[in-house]
């Protein structure tokens, strides 16, 4: 065991695990007012409820030894043999204990993604109990397949850094078919659903940024050149990101916007993740700037198709994880990391690419068709969605009797619960739905 490795990724797991709250102001501050409580609520409960499952059960599934190339044995559950020491065929030189706490980070914050896409409409017993299956029935399984020996991804030679294919496309196609099932919002694409707070979305940009490092840079699980390598790849990746969106917006509409800014910073976020420990700093910007263009387009694409992904988690997590993947095909350069495979332009030829792109298919496929039969059943069990009443009226106040705003005002309380909807307000399709349009 290498004390310099364990203090670095016991540093990179906190860095993971603020990036949740970091996601709960990203979303929170580009929902309505009436409804920040509740979005900010589904971040921060499944701190708690993944924690939980994650050593009960969800661990074992993932990374417990490996029974057919799918899904891990339970020799690790209830994290029984999961001790101080490392376990050499996870993570050699830091403690077994340690290696599966960084595992469950990442396991929090891949069913919150999900949640960007059913904001300000869902029950919240519908929304735990999605969760968790979801947690248990597709997220373990493709994090067994990618990262966990004897997994059948992994055996094929496709590369993930950090969860490309495992947290953002399995969480982006899930979002799509929450989206789906869910239904549309109230209104949507005929009324404005501007953000009420970008403020709030801008702070939650920079903890996630801030954050990625201990997600990217600690997938490295030690102290070296790679964590290094990664931690700059990681860096260059939301920079481009950011630049990319902000030109893709002003050629559209002749001006930047702060939520442009955030949003292409996070796409570029994604697309570097499955990377980031085998690209050098020029490709690590191509794809940055590649992600913040292409998904600056693609959440568009959810007037033109009529699905209401309220927070754009299909346009930035699905499409820039998929380009992330397939560009690693690209890119990838074992003179950065030799246990990876060279890339497409590196002289690699198109195998890798190939591979990349059975990886993307086949965790689209799994997690599309699994999503739609756990929202089934949670829809015929529990429920998934409010009221229209509740919808209207806010789900802050509907589910959890509280408001996000109050202002003391002659003695009095005034609840602020709508400030962005103003009669003025464009009800048009092509304004911002919460997210960018």
């Amino acid at each position: 065991m290498d004390t310099g490795d364990t203090a670095f990724v016991l540093v990179c797991s906190a860095l993971v695990m603020f990036m949740t709250p970091g996601l709960a102001l990203f979303y929170g501050g580009m929902v309505r007012a009436k409804n920040v409580l509740s979005t900010v609520m589904h971040s921060m409960f499944a701190l708690g409820l993944v924690s939980v499952l994650w050593v009960v059960v969800g661990y074992t599934l993932a990374f417990g030894p490996d029974k057919g190339g799918l899904i891990g044995g339970l020799d690790f559950l209830g994290f029984a043999g999961v001790g101080q020491e490392p376990n050499a065929d996870l993570a050699a030189t830091i403690p077994h204990v340690l290696f599966a706490l960084f595992q469950m980070m990442f396991a929090i914050i891949t069913p919150a993604l999900i949640t960007g896409a059913f904001a300000e409409r869902m029950k919240f017993s519908g929304y735990v109990m999605f969760s968790a299956l979801w947690l248990l029935i597709v997220y373990a399984p493709i994090a067994h397949w990618v990262w966990a020996p004897g997994g059948w991804i992994r055996e094929l030679g496709a590369l993930d850094f950090a969860g490309g294919t495992v947290v953002h496309i399995n969480a982006g196609i899930a979002a799509l078919a929450a989206a789906i099932i869910v239904g549309k919002r109230r209104g949507f694409g005929k009324e404005a659903m501007v953000p009420h707070n970008l403020t709030m979305t801008m702070l939650g940009t920079g903890i996630l940024w801030f954050g990625w490092f201990g997600f990217n840079a600690g997938s490295a699980l030690g102290a070296n050149g790679l964590a290094a390598s990664a931690f700059l790849a990681t860096n260059l990746g939301a920079a481009a990101g950011a630049c990319g969106w902000v030109l893709f917006e002003m050629r559209r509409d002749g001006r930047p916007t702060t939520l442009g800014v955030a949003s292409g910073a996070v796409g570029g976020l994604v697309a570097i993740t499955p990377a980031a420990g085998f690209v050098g700093p020029l490709s690590a910007i191509a794809i940055g700037l590649a992600a913040g263009v292409v998904c600056s387009w693609a959440v568009g694409l959810k007037f033109r198709f009529g699905y209401d992904d309220s927070l754009d988690v299909v346009g930035v997590h699905l499409v820039g994880g998929m380009m992330g993947a397939l560009l690693t095909g690209v890119l990838a350069d074992t003179a950065i990391n030799p246990a990876g495979v060279d890339g497409l332009l590196f002289g690699g030829g198109f195998e890798l690419l190939g591979t990349q792109a059975l990886a993307v298919a086949a965790t689209i496929v799994f997690s599309l068709v699994v999503s739609l039969l756990i929202l089934k059943f949670v829809e015929s069990t529990v429920g998934l969605r409010v009221t229209d009443e509740e919808e209207l009226g806010g789900v802050d106040l509907a589910l959890h009797s509280e408001v996000g705003y109050s202002l003391v005002e002659g003695g009095g309380t005034v609840t602020v619960a709508e400030p962005a909807e103003v009669s003025s307000s464009p009800a048009v399709a092509g304004v911002p739905q919460g997210g960018e349009a």
